[in-house]
């Protein structure tokens, strides 16, 4: 079949079951957080969701708002990792009521219909190279492009079918992320969660709060959470810090206890906190403790808010607010502990994050860069690496290696995807995409599910609109964006016209000069051609 047949095949499918389709098994959340209401799209465009804001390096100009295992090859089981615990949650704020901005929600797709598509797919014709040459040279010719490299696989098996410059080294910015949430994924149970926790210091009359990396744990009460611009729903609420002052208060007054003396924990980081793009607004210091992701308003809406200088200080310093606000009187500064708490401490109060899952979810749909890099210093604890950024990184490329991705030409120097040396070919890319869409790793489904949806959600929200040329695909593109300043990148899955579920990277570096709006409609063109053609 030609590049223009097939017409009725491709008539099949409904716009919801193409969306749907590149969940391919994964009856999971449709979005980062869950399948919730999304708003309806303003006239002429798609939903208002957040802008692209991710990877920004701090060194040019942008648009809008600012910002952007074992060698043995043994999964490590959770237990392992010092902050890794079981299932069992505390202290999670019960799901918020349907707030916002008011506007009026529709609700996604049901799985039912969202899925139904997708039977056909591993049964649909595979695309040629020649067809793919023919589909996509003219919107591969774009001047806007830059120099630009790809690579389209079929993501059922990950067989190669075509590219250019595809196995050269690129930047990839933020599409970084999809190599920590791959790593993390094959080697912590996705059930894991992330234990912040109080206990008896080693001085008489103190007591430790000990940082467990989790940075989403947050000191807003619970109607004003949201993840993304939406309410956070049951599974990715994040872990209170009232709710671990409310059981350390509690347990201090059974027994008799009134005053205290506060420091906090920071060992379970090593290494130097500062990333080498650290600007105080995509990134703040990577640490074990913090609330909010260090901003220094945590109700902020920004792509790249302000962020506290001391968040370990900051998160002790609100926690200590909380116990007085409960009777019990912290003497003095809250300050770090000269030595790591004793491992059979007793626990005063302790609270857990969401899943891995949920989280890796999350950090993919927003292209969070500081649970990016708590996710990486996870998978080196695992690991049995330092967690610092190189040994995260480290841990990250020999997770890779162990699943079979060829990481010869890999160069990883955060989590992130912040650190302008990273380099990784579109070939790699879409072998993880492959990966993560493979039945022989369910594991690393979130890594497809947590991707933005063309038009509809995260970094993907404000794009794929009527002026893009690629409006016809919004909702049928689930792709992980990265800008840096001249560099943008595009990672993800698209259905194409036949049912067939294709895995993509588009990587460009372009003059300063080219307006970043202009590089990213000619990308999200390629993208939308994958989706209307068979390609045969």
């Amino acid at each position: 079949m030609g590049a223009g047949g097939g017409a009725a095949r491709r008539r099949r499918g409904t716009a919801a079951g193409l969306f749907g389709a590149a969940l391919l098994v994964a009856g999971t959340v449709l979005t980062s957080g869950g399948a919730y209401a999304q708003p309806s799209p303003p006239p002429g465009g798609h939903s208002a969701g957040p802008s692209e804001g991710e990877d920004h390096d701090g060194q040019g100009g942008r648009e809008g708002k600012k910002g952007e295992h074992g060698k043995s090859g043994a999964k490590t089981r959770a237990g392992d990792s010092p902050s890794a615990t079981p299932t069992r949650r505390s202290g999670v704020p019960a799901t918020p009521g349907t707030g916002g901005d008011g506007s009026a929600a529709r609700p996604a797709p049901a799985q039912g219909a969202v899925l139904a598509a997708a039977e056909d797919g591993p049964q649909a014709a595979v695309p040629t190279a020649q067809g793919l040459q023919q589909a996509l040279a003219a919107a591969l010719a774009d001047r806007g492009l830059g120099d630009v490299s790809f690579a389209v696989a079929d993501a059922a098996g990950g067989q190669l079918l075509y590219g250019s410059g595809e196995n050269a080294p690129a930047t990839p910015a933020s599409t970084t992320k999809l190599a920590t949430s791959v790593a993390a994924l094959s080697l912590i149970p996705g059930d894991t969660r992330l234990t912040t926790k109080v206990v008896r210091g080693a001085a008489p009359g103190t007591i430790t709060l000990v940082g467990g990396g989790d940075p989403t744990l947050t000191a807003l009460p619970t109607d004003q959470v949201q993840i993304g611009g939406q309410p956070a729903d049951a599974d990715t609420a994040p872990a209170s810090l009232e709710a671990l002052a409310r059981q350390t208060a509690d347990t201090l007054a059974a027994a008799g206890t009134t005053s205290v003396k506060l420091d906090y924990d920071l060992s379970m980081y090593a290494g130097n906190p500062r990333h080498r793009n650290h600007d105080g607004q995509n990134i703040a210091l990577v640490v074990p403790l913090m609330v909010d992701e260090a901003k220094a308003d945590p109700k902020s809406r920004e792509d790249a808010p302000s962020r506290v200088n001391d968040p370990a200080l900051a998160a002790a310093e609100a926690f200590a607010g909380l116990l007085k606000a409960r009777g019990i009187t912290v003497e003095g500064g809250a300050k770090p502990t000269e030595a790591p708490a004793a491992a059979g401490a007793p626990v005063l109060g302790r609270v857990d994050s969401p899943t891995l899952d949920r989280l890796v979810e999350r950090l993919l749909t927003t292209s969070d860069n500081q649970l990016a890099e708590a996710i990486a210093r996870q998978v080196a604890l695992t690991a049995h690496q330092p967690a610092s950024f190189e040994g995260a990184a480290a841990a990250v490329a020999q997770e890779l290696a162990r699943l079979g991705v060829p990481t010869g030409d890999v160069v990883l120097d955060d989590g992130s995807g912040l650190h302008p040396d990273n380099l990784i070919p579109p070939a790699v890319l879409v072998r993880l995409l492959s990966l993560a869409a493979s039945e022989r790793h369910p594991a690393l489904r979130p890594v497809l599910t947590g991707l933005p949806v063309a038009g509809f959600t995260g970094t993907l929200g404000r794009r794929y609109g009527s002026a893009s040329g690629a409006a016809a695909a919004a909702g049928l593109i689930r792709a992980k964006t990265g800008t840096l300043s001249g560099v943008n990148t595009l990672a993800g899955t698209v259905v194409d016209a036949d049912g067939r579920l294709l895995a993509f990277a588009v990587m460009t570096r372009t003059p300063a000069t080219v307006p970043v709006d202009t590089v990213r409609a000619a990308m999200d063109r390629i993208a939308a051609r994958l989706a209307t053609c068979g390609c045969h």
